[in-house]
């Protein structure tokens, strides 16, 4: 246990915060450029929930690169949820069942739905999401938490 024990952690508290899986996930912008210049819309549709696909189209709407800069941090936060998860792209597990949002600071936010989120509660806690992005890459980085039990000991 050493630096646990020598900070007070119990070994139940330690099981309260271990970290379940990580994943991250690097792209370079004008690849993603590409696929939506050759899928549009579908893309969009395939990639992003209903949610996100309104942010997209607004930030499209003021400047196309952002739009392209959107869906592609999102893209790259969902590869790096699928890593952590050990699932990659199988089911239950489907891009458009993930949404990333931005909670009201800013800070991003997974959104699960559908048979995903079933599956996802039954084996996970919380799940954290770091993304960023450059002029010609983004990247992010996903941290899933064990789940919280609950100790009979109070």
């Amino acid at each position: 246990m050493g630096n646990a024990a020598q900070a007070g952690l119990t070994e139940a508290a330690l099981a309260q915060q271990a970290i379940a899986g990580i994943g991250t996930d690097l792209l370079q912008v004008e690849r993603m450029a590409r696929i939506y210049a050759r899928h549009g819309q579908r893309l969009v549709q395939r990639v992003l929930g209903p949610d996100e696909q309104l942010v997209h189209a607004r930030r499209a709407a003021r400047d196309p690169r952002r739009g392209i800069l959107y869906l592609s941090t999102r893209f790259a936060a969902k590869e790096a949820f699928s890593k952590a998860i050990g699932l990659g792209i199988h089911m239950p597990m489907a891009w458009s069942r993930v949404q990333i949002l931005n909670r009201r600071g800013g800070a991003p936010e997974i959104h699960l739905s559908g048979p995903l989120k079933d599956w996802y509660d039954a084996r996970f806690g919380y799940a954290h999401v770091s993304m960023t992005d450059e002029a010609d890459m983004v990247a992010a980085f996903v941290v899933v938490e064990a789940p919280r039990t609950t100790s009979a000991e109070g």
